[in-house]
Protein backbone atom coordinates (compact mmCIF):
# COMPACT_ATOMS: atom_id res chain seq x y z
CA UNK A 1 0.00 0.00 0.00
CA UNK A 2 1.02 3.86 -0.52
CA UNK A 3 1.03 6.44 2.11
CA UNK A 4 -2.06 8.16 0.33
CA UNK A 5 -3.79 4.74 0.73
CA UNK A 6 -3.57 4.91 4.00
CA UNK A 7 -4.61 7.96 4.68
CA UNK A 8 -7.79 7.45 2.72
CA UNK A 9 -8.15 4.00 4.82
CA UNK A 10 -7.31 5.77 7.73
CA UNK A 11 -9.67 8.63 7.69
CA UNK A 12 -12.45 6.23 7.60
CA UNK A 13 -12.19 5.52 11.20
CA UNK A 14 -10.75 8.85 12.54
CA UNK A 15 -9.98 12.44 11.52
CA UNK A 16 -8.31 13.59 9.10
CA UNK A 17 -5.58 15.30 10.85
CA UNK A 18 -5.29 12.05 13.54
CA UNK A 19 -4.72 9.99 10.75
CA UNK A 20 -1.98 11.87 8.99
CA UNK A 21 -0.23 12.47 12.66
CA UNK A 22 -0.01 8.40 13.39
CA UNK A 23 1.13 8.05 9.84
CA UNK A 24 3.83 10.60 10.31
CA UNK A 25 4.99 9.02 13.85
CA UNK A 26 4.40 5.50 12.71
CA UNK A 27 7.31 6.63 9.85
CA UNK A 28 9.17 8.98 11.63
CA UNK A 29 8.19 11.71 9.26
CA UNK A 30 7.05 15.30 9.60
CA UNK A 31 4.01 16.61 7.95
CA UNK A 32 5.49 17.97 4.74
CA UNK A 33 7.75 14.89 4.13
CA UNK A 34 4.67 12.87 4.29
CA UNK A 35 2.73 14.69 1.76
CA UNK A 36 5.86 14.75 -0.72
CA UNK A 37 5.68 11.53 -0.52
CA UNK A 38 2.18 10.29 -0.79
CA UNK A 39 3.06 7.77 -3.40
CA UNK A 40 5.35 5.70 -1.89
CA UNK A 41 4.85 2.25 -1.24
CA UNK A 42 5.10 0.93 2.75
CA UNK A 43 6.13 -2.18 4.21
CA UNK A 44 3.74 -4.48 5.40
CA UNK A 45 4.64 -4.25 8.78
CA UNK A 46 4.07 -0.62 8.56
CA UNK A 47 0.37 -1.28 7.56
CA UNK A 48 0.12 -3.73 10.16
CA UNK A 49 1.30 -0.98 12.84
CA UNK A 50 -0.82 1.65 11.64
CA UNK A 51 -3.81 -0.66 11.42
CA UNK A 52 -3.36 -1.75 15.21
CA UNK A 53 -3.15 2.28 16.30
CA UNK A 54 -6.54 3.66 14.43
CA UNK A 55 -8.35 0.42 15.97
CA UNK A 56 -6.90 0.89 19.23
CA UNK A 57 -7.79 4.62 19.01
CA UNK A 58 -11.04 4.01 17.31
CA UNK A 59 -11.89 1.86 20.42
CA UNK A 60 -11.30 4.74 22.69
CA UNK A 61 -7.96 4.66 23.45
CA UNK A 62 -6.34 7.76 23.98
CA UNK A 63 -3.83 8.84 20.73
CA UNK A 64 -1.09 9.18 22.93
CA UNK A 65 -0.79 5.77 24.43
CA UNK A 66 -1.96 4.00 21.26
CA UNK A 67 1.17 5.96 19.64
CA UNK A 68 3.15 5.95 22.72
CA UNK A 69 4.41 9.28 22.23
CA UNK A 70 3.72 12.74 23.66
CA UNK A 71 5.52 16.26 23.03
CA UNK A 72 5.86 18.11 26.19
CA UNK A 73 7.90 21.26 26.10
CA UNK A 74 9.66 20.44 22.75
CA UNK A 75 10.62 16.62 23.64
CA UNK A 76 8.87 13.52 22.93
CA UNK A 77 8.40 11.30 26.29
CA UNK A 78 7.64 7.88 26.20
CA UNK A 79 3.73 7.22 27.62
CA UNK A 80 1.38 3.97 28.33
CA UNK A 81 -0.97 3.36 30.60
CA UNK A 82 0.92 3.06 33.88
CA UNK A 83 1.40 6.95 34.12
CA UNK A 84 -1.08 9.84 33.60
CA UNK A 85 -0.76 11.70 29.52
CA UNK A 86 1.34 14.86 30.43
CA UNK A 87 -0.99 18.26 29.69
CA UNK A 88 -0.31 21.74 28.69
CA UNK A 89 -0.78 23.16 31.55
CA UNK A 90 1.85 21.11 33.44
CA UNK A 91 4.28 22.77 31.03
CA UNK A 92 3.23 25.99 32.38
CA UNK A 93 4.65 24.83 35.73
CA UNK A 94 7.30 23.84 34.28
CA UNK A 95 8.36 26.97 32.64
CA UNK A 96 7.62 28.85 35.76
CA UNK A 97 9.54 27.09 38.15
CA UNK A 98 12.47 26.67 35.69
CA UNK A 99 12.16 30.81 35.67
CA UNK A 100 12.06 31.58 38.95
CA UNK A 101 14.79 28.84 39.65
CA UNK A 102 17.26 31.09 37.43
CA UNK A 103 16.34 34.04 39.22
CA UNK A 104 16.73 32.98 42.68
CA UNK A 105 19.07 30.13 43.15
CA UNK A 106 22.36 29.13 42.11
CA UNK A 107 22.98 26.64 39.13
CA UNK A 108 23.21 24.31 41.43
CA UNK A 109 19.91 23.46 42.47
CA UNK A 110 18.88 20.39 44.01
CA UNK A 111 15.24 19.43 42.97
CA UNK A 112 12.64 17.07 44.07
CA UNK A 113 10.05 15.97 41.75
CA UNK A 114 7.58 14.24 43.45
CA UNK A 115 5.11 12.05 42.16
CA UNK A 116 6.88 11.74 39.06
CA UNK A 117 4.76 9.83 37.16
CA UNK A 118 6.45 9.94 32.92
CA UNK A 119 9.05 12.12 34.96
CA UNK A 120 8.09 14.65 32.47
CA UNK A 121 9.23 17.64 34.91
CA UNK A 122 12.28 16.65 36.27
CA UNK A 123 13.39 15.19 33.28
CA UNK A 124 12.55 18.50 30.97
CA UNK A 125 14.28 20.91 34.41
CA UNK A 126 17.45 18.39 33.58
CA UNK A 127 17.43 18.98 30.22
CA UNK A 128 16.63 22.56 30.43
CA UNK A 129 20.14 22.83 32.96
CA UNK A 130 22.43 20.19 33.16
CA UNK A 131 23.86 21.71 36.32
CA UNK A 132 20.19 20.71 38.16
CA UNK A 133 20.74 18.29 40.86
CA UNK A 134 17.30 16.00 39.77
CA UNK A 135 15.53 13.36 41.57
CA UNK A 136 12.42 11.97 40.80
CA UNK A 137 10.35 10.40 43.29
CA UNK A 138 7.37 8.09 42.79
CA UNK A 139 4.95 5.97 44.64
CA UNK A 140 4.32 3.19 41.70
CA UNK A 141 7.47 0.78 40.16
CA UNK A 142 5.19 1.14 37.08
CA UNK A 143 5.03 4.76 36.11
CA UNK A 144 9.18 4.27 37.61
CA UNK A 145 9.91 1.85 34.64
CA UNK A 146 8.42 4.35 32.26
CA UNK A 147 10.38 7.11 33.52
CA UNK A 148 13.59 5.28 33.56
CA UNK A 149 12.67 5.07 29.88
CA UNK A 150 12.29 8.43 29.09
CA UNK A 151 15.85 8.54 31.39
CA UNK A 152 17.33 6.65 28.84
CA UNK A 153 16.01 8.40 25.73
CA UNK A 154 16.84 11.42 27.16
CA UNK A 155 20.18 10.53 28.08
CA UNK A 156 19.81 12.44 31.37
CA UNK A 157 21.66 12.00 34.79
CA UNK A 158 18.96 12.06 37.31
CA UNK A 159 18.26 10.05 40.54
CA UNK A 160 14.94 7.94 40.51
CA UNK A 161 13.36 6.75 44.05
CA UNK A 162 10.54 4.36 44.40
CA UNK A 163 8.75 6.71 47.67
CA UNK A 164 5.40 7.15 49.07
CA UNK A 165 5.97 11.14 49.11
CA UNK A 166 8.97 11.28 51.53
CA UNK A 167 9.04 7.30 52.89
CA UNK A 168 12.29 7.03 51.23
CA UNK A 169 13.49 10.39 50.68
CA UNK A 170 17.05 11.09 52.64
CA UNK A 171 18.08 13.87 51.68
CA UNK A 172 17.43 17.83 51.70
CA UNK A 173 16.63 19.92 48.91
CA UNK A 174 16.20 23.99 47.40
CA UNK A 175 13.20 23.03 45.28
CA UNK A 176 10.08 20.86 45.36
CA UNK A 177 8.02 20.20 42.45
CA UNK A 178 4.58 18.32 42.38
CA UNK A 179 1.56 17.64 40.10
CA UNK A 180 0.22 15.41 42.44
CA UNK A 181 -3.15 13.26 42.25
CA UNK A 182 -5.96 16.57 43.42
CA UNK A 183 -9.21 14.93 41.63
CA UNK A 184 -11.75 14.41 44.43
CA UNK A 185 -12.83 10.93 44.39
CA UNK A 186 -16.39 12.28 43.98
CA UNK A 187 -15.32 14.33 40.97
CA UNK A 188 -16.98 14.24 37.62
CA UNK A 189 -14.11 12.97 34.92
CA UNK A 190 -14.32 12.69 31.09
CA UNK A 191 -14.90 9.26 30.43
CA UNK A 192 -11.68 8.98 28.21
CA UNK A 193 -9.70 9.84 31.05
CA UNK A 194 -11.11 7.63 33.77
CA UNK A 195 -11.05 4.75 31.57
CA UNK A 196 -7.14 5.13 30.53
CA UNK A 197 -5.63 6.78 32.53
CA UNK A 198 -4.13 5.36 36.23
CA UNK A 199 -6.33 5.99 39.24
CA UNK A 200 -3.73 6.17 41.42
CA UNK A 201 -2.22 9.36 39.86
CA UNK A 202 -5.44 10.56 39.32
CA UNK A 203 -7.30 10.73 42.54
CA UNK A 204 -6.86 11.71 46.17
CA UNK A 205 -9.19 11.63 49.31
CA UNK A 206 -9.92 14.39 50.88
CA UNK A 207 -11.78 16.35 48.32
CA UNK A 208 -8.57 15.81 46.30
CA UNK A 209 -6.71 17.69 48.91
CA UNK A 210 -4.66 14.58 50.62
CA UNK A 211 -1.30 14.82 48.43
CA UNK A 212 -1.17 18.62 49.44
CA UNK A 213 -2.00 17.76 53.15
CA UNK A 214 0.62 15.26 53.51
CA UNK A 215 3.64 17.33 51.28
CA UNK A 216 3.16 20.03 53.26
CA UNK A 217 3.07 18.88 56.45
CA UNK A 218 6.45 17.26 56.44
CA UNK A 219 8.31 19.65 53.45
CA UNK A 220 10.39 21.62 55.72
CA UNK A 221 12.33 18.43 56.97
CA UNK A 222 13.63 17.81 53.51
CA UNK A 223 13.81 21.24 52.65
CA UNK A 224 17.06 23.71 52.85
CA UNK A 225 16.79 26.88 55.06
CA UNK A 226 15.99 28.66 51.52
CA UNK A 227 13.37 26.78 49.18
CA UNK A 228 10.78 26.78 46.79
CA UNK A 229 7.51 24.41 46.54
CA UNK A 230 5.65 24.16 43.26
CA UNK A 231 2.39 23.14 42.87
CA UNK A 232 0.28 22.69 39.78
CA UNK A 233 -3.30 22.40 41.48
CA UNK A 234 -6.53 21.53 40.39
CA UNK A 235 -9.06 24.79 38.54
CA UNK A 236 -11.09 25.26 42.30
CA UNK A 237 -8.09 24.66 44.95
CA UNK A 238 -6.55 27.47 44.92
CA UNK A 239 -8.04 28.64 48.26
CA UNK A 240 -7.91 24.90 49.99
CA UNK A 241 -4.33 25.05 49.35
CA UNK A 242 -3.52 28.50 50.70
CA UNK A 243 -5.39 27.32 53.97
CA UNK A 244 -3.08 24.69 54.06
CA UNK A 245 0.10 26.32 53.73
CA UNK A 246 -1.10 28.78 56.51
CA UNK A 247 -1.79 25.95 58.16
CA UNK A 248 2.07 24.44 58.03
CA UNK A 249 4.30 26.89 56.76
CA UNK A 250 5.37 30.32 58.79
CA UNK A 251 7.21 32.97 57.46
CA UNK A 252 6.84 32.02 53.33
CA UNK A 253 5.82 34.05 50.10
CA UNK A 254 3.14 32.80 48.31
CA UNK A 255 2.83 33.76 44.56
CA UNK A 256 -0.41 31.81 42.53
CA UNK A 257 -0.42 31.53 38.84
CA UNK A 258 -3.45 31.19 36.45
CA UNK A 259 -2.89 29.19 32.98
CA UNK A 260 -3.51 30.25 29.67
CA UNK A 261 -6.93 29.89 29.98
CA UNK A 262 -7.28 32.36 32.99
CA UNK A 263 -7.83 29.64 35.87
CA UNK A 264 -5.93 29.32 38.96
CA UNK A 265 -3.54 26.43 38.49
CA UNK A 266 -0.14 26.67 40.23
CA UNK A 267 1.25 27.98 43.55
CA UNK A 268 4.86 28.76 44.36
CA UNK A 269 5.65 28.68 47.94
CA UNK A 270 9.11 30.62 48.89
CA UNK A 271 11.48 30.91 51.89
CA UNK A 272 13.81 33.44 52.85
CA UNK A 273 13.78 34.33 49.28
CA UNK A 274 13.19 37.87 48.27
CA UNK A 275 10.58 38.12 45.69
CA UNK A 276 10.91 40.46 42.80
CA UNK A 277 7.80 40.19 40.29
Amino acid sequence: MTIEELIVEGNKLVHKDTSKLILSTVLNMNYLELMLHLNDKVSADVVSKYQKILKNIKNGQPIQYALNNVNFYGRDFYVDDRVLIPRFETEELVYNTNNYINKYFSKKVKILDLGTGSGCIGLTLKSMNDNFDVTLSDLSPYALEVCDINRKNLNLDVTLIESDLFESINSKFDVIISNPPYIGINDKVDKLVIENEPAIALFADNNGLEFYDRILKDCENYLNSRYLIAFEIGALQKDDVLHLIKKYLNDVKVITKSDMSKRDRMIFIFKNIDIIE
